[in-house]
């Protein structure tokens, strides 16, 4: 049982706090409520532009990393669709100095020309790096528009393409950061050696005074239901043919969510996965094959990807993966086969509890979904899965007209 406290500044600052005696670190984790999902169709990118910004220098603060290195810490952040975060690790004593950094830069950056300018470009490069310089990079750039129409997950979280970063302004900078980065779309966690009462006087000493903001209702348009299969093959210059099937599925709060979870566990989760053992091992169709959830706060994609062993038409590894697919749909798993990978979800989330700043980051991202006890349940909501519910949640989704499939061809092959 994970033990923790919560207050909320006057603010509106979310702040948890859990007592860890054994860890002779202490991490503090602030999640922001904004992701890809709330950026402008025509300007993309941003909250991913902001986890590089807000490392440039606050109002008081030039050299972030600098202090913290400093205090003996460690940091570093991350972008999805749905949040932003960040987090540091330290020696307890020096706790100060992470909320001191994070507090000035939630206050205010320093949104300098230069500032702006070093890491728009240091995006560009990443951008071109690491989606369109490296072999199937552009997946979800491509995959994304494909299964949705509607819905902002239709891009990924660097954006749509790097033009809307190379023209971001100032303003837009601006108003985007006193949009979202207030302290009442904010969730703060601290985790270590540090009395709850605490972490409290310290998080009113340092965010107190800052200004709540002006947060806006988000009222994103449902993603409708796809009622036809999408599918889009392209040349590339990759190492081998792929396949990428994305299916729609419920949303990371819906009680279906943990039954999914283990259904792309069960295809490819180790050696003794179905995937695996028929499509790797047995019919050496595919040198790799996964599955697996997004697990977005609204509704997501179960994902398949594998690349084609030599010689293997696409079309015939497509038709394995469904045939795959049907079997557990018609035929469900037995009872064993569930029991294997559930033990190794809950030993992985038992695991996951050991460390400081996975429990500070779990508390955050679980206060934002609605309650920071789930992870104390989300085990038991793992555990009540059945195998009648793996066979319903496969019959579901496993829908040709539902899957929006992306193929490469290599220009190797």
């Amino acid at each position: 049982m994970i033990e923790f406290n919560k207050h909320t500044l006057s603010n509106g600052l979310k702040v948890i706090s859990h007592f860890d005696n054994t860890s002779p670190i202490v991490a503090v984790n602030l999640l922001y409520d904004v992701g890809a999902r709330d950026e402008n169709p025509e300007k993309t990118g941003f909250a991913h532009l902001f986890e590089h910004l807000m490392f440039g220098g606050s109002v008081n603060v030039p050299h972030f990393d600098e202090e913290l290195q400093q205090a003996g810490g460690e940091n570093n952040a991350f972008t999805s669709n749905d949040i932003t975060n960040y987090y540091e690790t330290l020696p307890l004593e020096n706790i100060e100095t992470a909320l001191w950094l994070e507090s000035d830069r939630m206050l205010s950056l320093a949104f300098t020309p230069k500032s702006l300018e070093v890491q728009r470009n240091v995006v560009v490069e990443e951008f071109k790096q690491r989606y369109l310089n490296q072999p199937y990079g552009d997946a979800w750039l491509l995959l994304r528009p494909l299964a949705y129409k509607v819905h902002p997950y239709r891009w990924a979280t660097i954006g749509k393409e790097i033009s809307h970063i190379e023209n971001a302004t100032m303003q837009d900078v601006k108003d985007f950061f006193f949009t979202h980065y207030r302290p009442n779309n904010a969730i703060l966690c601290v985790a270590g050696n540090i009395q709850p009462e605490k972490v409290f006087a310290l998080a009113e000493k340092w965010f107190g005074s800052i200004p709540k903001g002006e947060i806006k209702t988000r009222n994103l348009l449902p993603e409708p239901k796809q009622t036809k299969a999408h599918r889009l093959e392209v040349e590339r210059d990759v190492p081998a043919d792929a396949i990428y099937i994305a299916l729609h599925m419920c949303n990371r709060t819906h009680p279906n969510y943990q039954a999914f979870d283990l259904l792309s566990d069960v295809l490819s989760r180790g050696e003794s996965s179905r995937f695996f053992q028929n499509l790797v091992k047995e019919k050496q169709l595919f040198s790799e094959i996964s599955a697996y959830v997004s697990g977005d706060i609204d509704n997501g994609l179960f994902i398949i990807n594998g690349r084609l062993s030599a010689g293997v038409k696409p079309e015939e590894g497509e038709k394995e993966i469904w045939n795959e697919l049907q079997k557990i749909s018609e035929n469900g798993i037995d009872a064993n086969e569930l029991t294997k990978v559930k033990n190794k979800v809950v030993s992985g989330i038992l695991f996951s509890h050991v460390n400081v700043l996975n429990k500070a980051m779990t508390l955050a991202y679980s206060e934002l979904l609605g309650n920071a006890n789930l992870i104390n349940t989300e085990t038991d909501l793992y555990l009540t899965v059945t195998t009648q519910d793996i066979q319903q949640r496969a019959a579901e989704i496993f829908i040709p007209k539902n899957a929006s499939t992306l193929v490469y061809h290599s220009k190797k092959a």
